[in-house]
């Protein structure tokens, strides 16, 4: 990357800036004429001196004009004359703008590449906080100026060159008169703004200090609730603020005084021209056409004098700026592009041992971390790692996530210091104790290590196409990756698999492995699919809905499920579900909305129950706020009566006191649509609060076909309806084979649900596609909406799903439980027994299925053989193995 900006310039956006520039040079033709055009039209057009009329334009008697004519062609000529100046400048400033915006693409692109390759010790020493804001904001002033970096000055300059030369020609005394005090301002004003700007800077970091503060708080929030740490937090970060408000106080101070010198400097100049100009044109030395042109040219020297002002302080900060972004993205040990993208020649294997000799790693503050490590390990081998200090960094250098200080890392006679990435990435895999999950879907965390490159082109024609293509060629000409985003990136066969018809299957194993499959079939059985892109699944699907009825009405299983029928009312679903007999696909029919909708509405008015909702709104309030008076928020009642929170109670409480049984009618309608909205929510057979006796479910019923018939067409698509023979689009995998709800209060309903579900779903070949369906879960920021095991379970899958020569795990099973934990070792240690394994693990005991161990001590190898040949010595391993 260029050191020099001038240099990123002009290596870049050479083309861009000469066509800028030769724009400029052209303008400045048409622009002399504009500035002379205001004492043609007084001279000639109106005051008739030193011409007379007819006016012959053409000089060939074809169009001879009067005085008036004449005026209005002047006036013509000069409005023409300002198109053509604005046109320039209209044309200049977009050039300016496209070379900028793309010359900035490229400067981020190159700094997000950088921080891809930094080292992974320089995370430990810089922020987020502090990176992300010169990627994304500390970098746009630099993109600006680039636009305008040899343009500006050219263009800028030249019009006050011709604006001075314009006055010259007129008078020069007047316009010395017009530059006199340029000088001072020149001197005085970048040197105000040097400082404003240096304020800026200081502002800046301090932000930064702000960022970083705020982040730490948000992960630290239950440090910071745990040890009643909230003022010490606050009366730092109020400093923070307050360092932030004086700083821009004497930027206010300095800024505003900029701009009274300029403002007054500016008005002397019309001071000495009508002073100058005034009295030599009473004395008959110079003619009014004159004194207006001059001034007019003074009016338009203010705005490039300005502009070069403010270019020649912007181009000291940018340059500053753009040097101190250079330095802060070339950390010392950062691996070339070339690492990332340079596809290697002939296959790369791994598949041998690894021959450690002579490492020597050191920590941030020069103190050893490894020393002198030597070591080889046969292939194909299983390794545990057990001891002390070192052993996860002996993983992470071995599998080229950090580099050591000295020595050298064999990998079947490769030198790891000597392979790109795009070897190393493919045929090692490394899971640390705490693995980053990406805010996307659970599949593509999980094939995360298959993609590297686009393997088969998305597919595009006519409009999408042309736009693609437009798009590559400004990510080209902006030095952006060339790949298609949207391709399919996928490398099926590093997976085992033939392609995407039987990725699932590949990705199955290694969730089995990982003792993921369980977990991701649950999440799938809760998730949706479309029938319209999945028409063979969700037949089956429907299948499935068939065979577990069936299987339900034999013997003590009828009870345990109250299916949908048309013509009954389900006591084990809620008032909502059973009037609209279906599930909502958007927020237009969400329970919380149905209050305030007018359709239900209208429905509630058609079968004479709206009245009815109101009065059992008001009951059910009054139930709750009684019931839930003294009980804490925790209590099992907030859970059975979830339609009402410990949150929500005050606010019912407080309704009730200033609300009248006999006088519903007259309360606001924001209290009678949350009064409304508490029926929508009841579930008779759970909550048995006596309301919707047997004639009000039958006018429910009667709703239910009235709101059916009366749906608007343009609410078509907002529900699913319940159809015994129809998938339905918006209820999960579970409800739609379950199409029912599960009946409340009988004994161990779940359970044998899901015993019986589990069968069929295995009866038809349900498994897979479920699984499927879960790898399109969404697991937010971080992997949030996992369990800190399931995060764990993911990563290791996602490691074996991409088959590596070498598996690094370094403590990768901490957070699981001991049965898990066992569980996971097992599996993995037999599906890696023709491969190599390193694992690096707590317990001595966990060893013993793992061909060899390796014992570390004080940063060395302390013991290195067998387990039944370490467990017979005396040393550290057999210390390791003894009860404490």
């Amino acid at each position: 990357m260029d050191k020099n900006l001038y240099s990123f310039i002009l290596k870049y956006s050479l083309r861009q800036q000469v066509i800028i520039t030769v724009l400029s040079l052209i303008s400045f033709v048409p622009y002399y004429y504009y500035l002379s055009m205001p004492k043609t039209i007084v001279n000639q057009g109106i005051e008739g001196k030193n011409i007379s009329y007819p006016v012959d334009v053409m000089g060939l008697g074809l169009l001879r004009l009067d005085n008036t004519d004449y005026l209005l062609l002047l006036c013509v000529g000069f409005l023409a004359l300002v198109l053509v100046q604005q046109g320039f400048k209209y044309a200049i400033n977009y050039f300016q703008g496209v070379a900028g915006e793309r010359m900035l693409r490229r400067l981020r692109y190159e700094l997000y590449g950088r921080i891809l390759r930094f080292p992974l010790p320089t995370f430990r020493r810089t922020s987020q906080g502090e990176i992300i804001p010169m990627v994304i904001a500390e970098v746009e002033p630099i993109g600006g100026f680039i636009g305008e970096s040899f343009a500006l000055p050219i263009f800028q300059g030249g019009m006050l060159l011709v604006i001075f030369t314009f006055l010259v020609i007129q008078n020069p005394l007047m316009a010395l008169a017009a530059v006199a005090l340029y000088p001072i301002q020149f001197y005085f004003v970048p040197r105000m703004q040097a400082k404003v700007r240096a304020l800026g800077r200081e502002r800046i970091k301090n932000q930064r200090r702000l960022s970083d503060r705020i982040g730490e708080t948000i992960s630290g929030v239950p440090e910071l609730h745990t040890h009643d740490a909230s003022n010490p937090m606050l009366a730092e970060f109020s400093r923070r603020l307050s360092i932030s408000y004086w700083i821009r106080v004497e930027i206010f101070q300095r800024k505003f005084m900029i701009k009274f010198l300029n403002n007054f400097i500016q008005q002397l100049g019309p001071f000495f021209f009508y002073a100058i100009g005034g009295y030599l044109a009473i004395r008959g030395h110079m003619d009014v056409g004159t004194v207006v042109a001059a001034v007019n040219a003074h009016k338009e020297m203010g705005a490039p004098w300005k502009e070069l002002l403010n270019h020649y302080q912007t181009r000291e900060d940018v340059k500053q700026k753009y040097e101190q972004v250079v330095s802060q993205f070339e950390p010392e040990g950062m691996r070339p592009a070339e690492d990332q993208t340079a596809e290697p020649s002939e296959p790369v294997s791994l598949c041998g041992p690894i021959a450690v000799s002579g490492v020597v790693l050191n920590d941030d503050q020069d103190q050893p971390i490894l020393e002198n490590l030597s070591l080889t390990l046969p292939w194909p081998a299983r390794v545990a790692v057990v001891g002390d200090h070192g052993r996860d960094e002996m993983l992470q250098l071995l599998g080229r996530m950090i580099v050591p200080a000295r020595g050298k890392i064999l990998a079947n006679e490769h030198n790891l210091a000597d392979l790109p990435e795009t070897v190393t990435g493919r045929r090692l895999a490394y899971v640390g104790a705490s693995s980053y999950i990406f805010n996307t879907t659970l599949g593509n965390n999980l094939f995360l290590g298959l993609r590297h490159r686009p393997m088969q082109p998305r597919t595009r024609e006519g409009a999408e196409q042309s736009r693609f293509e437009r798009e590559l060629g400004e990510a080209l000409a902006s030095g952006n990756s060339p790949h298609d985003p949207d391709a399919d990136w996928t490398d099926y066969a590093a997976a085992g698999a033939r392609g995407p018809e039987d990725i699932t299957a590949a990705a199955i194993v290694a969730l089995q492995t990982a003792a993921f499959d369980e977990d991701v079939y649950q999440i799938g059985m809760r998730g949706t699919l479309d029938p319209e892109q999945k028409p063979e699944i969700a037949e089956r699907v429907l299948a499935a809905r068939l065979a577990f009825r069936e299987k339900l009405s034999n013997g003590a299983l009828a009870d345990l499920v109250e299916n949908w029928d048309p013509a009954r009312y389900n006591s084990n679903a809620t008032v909502a579900e059973n009037l609209m007999f279906g599930t909502a696909r958007n927020g237009i029919y969400q329970e919380d909305n149905l209050a305030r909708d007018p359709h239900i509405l209208s429905v509630l008015d058609a079968v004479g129950l709206r009245q009815r909702f109101l009065e059992i709104g008001y009951e059910v309030a009054g139930t709750m706020v009684e019931l839930f008076a003294d009980l804490p928020p925790e209590h099992e009642f907030f859970q059975q009566f979830s339609f009402i929170s410990s949150d929500d109670l005050p606010d019912y409480k407080d309704l009730l006191l200033r609300t009248k049984p006999d006088a519903l009618d007259q309360l606001p309608e924001s209290d009678r649509i949350r009064l409304m909205s508490l029926p929508f929510k009841l579930v008779l057979a759970r909550h048995r609060l006596g309301h919707f006796n047997e004639s009000e479910r039958d006018a429910i019923l009667r709703g239910r076909k009235i709101f059916a018939e009366t749906l608007p067409s343009e609410r078509r698509d907002a529900i699913a309806f319940f159809d015994p023979d129809h998938f339905t689009i918006s209820s999960s995998i579970v409800d739609n084979i379950l199409f029912g709800r599960v009946a409340y209060g009988q004994a161990q309903a779940q359970e044998k649900i899901g015993r019986v579900m589990a069968d069929v779903v295995e009866q038809m070949r349900l498994r897979e596609p479920i699984i499927e369906v879960g790898l399109q879960f969404e697991v937010g920021i971080a992997g949030a909406r996992l369990t800190a095991a399931q995060r764990q379970k993911l990563a290791v899958a996602r490691a074996l799903v991409k088959r590596p020569d070498w598996l690094l795990l370094s403590e990768a099973t901490a957070t699981l439980d001991p049965r898990s934990h066992a569980q996971v070792v097992k599996a993995v240690i037999e599906a890696r027994k023709d491969a190599g394994l390193i694992w690096s693990l707590q317990r001595a005991t966990d060893c013993e299925l793992f061909d060899m161990v390796v014992v570390m001590e004080h940063g060395r190898v302390a013991q290195f053989g067998p387990y039944a040949e370490l467990c017979e010595k005396h040393g550290r391993f057999k210390q390791m193995l003894a009860p404490a």
